[in-house]
């Protein structure tokens, strides 16, 4: 129980007050949530079980799409049912729970995806020494560094909002729990917190974002000495990531490389990166790689075709969308 001066609960405003929006936004949500989960658990599941999928960039792939699973699982949920209920509350351990969450999720993402972009680094400009550099050793403690980061990240968000005294009313113009909608309600001044959450937030993903340009410009200069099938391939693999990191990072430079404030449009940006952007993220990289279509057509063609179990539709729509 928190003090009685301070909040035990707040109050979401959510996405709409229109019942017929609310209804539209319902049956929208509920699809993504289930396309988002039915396509990251299949790659997961994919690329774990497939041998031809052994090489570090699956590794990070498949960790990309647990990630994302649960990323949308944070928030997705909670919503659904608030659009379906007149009065939206969420308590205050549960807000704090969903907000170091996401903010785990969200820092161990970007990360992941330094690694990831290390991957094809080592893979165009060093590849004689590839298998040197980037062994199960190395790529494993690249993950645990990005959970690690991940973690410092959401702890110091947490201990910069956990503690505050917020003020009536305890009303979030939000759908989720955040760190500005919660800093709106503080009764007290929030500017040094403010600092923080930027350079804690928006500063890393500004800096590790034009690291990654750079890096990935440095690639692109790389491929001129390659083949024409070789640099077809590269890019191939490179314009995935390059997507999945712009519908990553810029909707985070937008949000905390800010000072504290909040605007309309914020929440359809959050709606994007924490409930859309999940879902791309698995067509993209299957769209685009032709082992990761064939090993998923293989293995779970065949793994249904022995089981004598019809395909489910979600699963044949997604596996056919690859194939396009």
């Amino acid at each position: 129980m928190r003090d009685s001066n301070n909040m035990t609960e707040f109050v979401l405003l959510g996405l709409t007050q229109d019942p017929d929006g609310q209804k539209a936004l319902f049956v929208m949500f509920l699809f993504i949530y289930i396309v988002t989960m039915v396509g990251n658990l299949l790659i997961v599941v994919t690329v774990t079980s497939s041998p031809s999928l052994g090489s570090p960039m699956y590794f990070f792939l498949a960790s990309l799409s647990l990630m994302d699973a649960a990323y949308s699982t944070n928030i997705t949920p909670k919503l659904l049912v608030d659009l379906l209920c007149d009065k939206r509350i969420i308590s205050f351990p549960a807000c704090m729970g969903q907000l170091f969450i996401g903010h785990l999720l969200g820092g161990a993402e970007v990360f992941l995806l330094v690694a990831m972009a290390y991957d094809p680094y080592v893979a165009i400009c060093k590849p004689l020494h590839y298998l040197t550099i980037m062994n199960r050793r190395v790529f494993i403690l690249l993950l645990v560094v990005a959970w690690v980061g991940g973690f410092v990240h959401s702890v110091v968000q947490i201990v910069s909002v956990y503690s505050l005294p917020f003020c009536s009313p305890n009303v979030i113009n939000h759908f989720a729990c955040d760190m500005y909608p919660l800093l709106e309600l503080a009764c007290t001044d929030t500017y040094f917190i403010g600092l923080t959450v930027v350079a804690n937030g928006g500063a890393i993903c500004m800096v590790v974002f034009i690291l990654l340009l750079i890096s990935y410009g440095v690639i692109l200069r790389s491929l001129k000495s390659y083949s024409q099938e070789g640099r077809r391939k590269a890019l191939s693999t490179c314009s995935s990531h390059i997507t999945v990191v712009f519908l990553f990072f810029v909707p985070c430079i937008f949000m905390y490389a800010r000072p504290v404030s909040n605007f309309p449009i914020d929440k359809l940006i959050t709606v994007f990166y924490t409930v859309i952007t999940p879902m791309l993220n698995p067509l993209i990289y299957t769209l685009r790689n032709s082992e990761m279509k064939n090993a998923m057509e293989k293995f779970w063609c065949k793994k249904l075709t022995i089981d004598g179990i019809q395909m489910p539709s979600t699963l044949n729509m997604f596996i056919t969308s690859s194939k396009q």
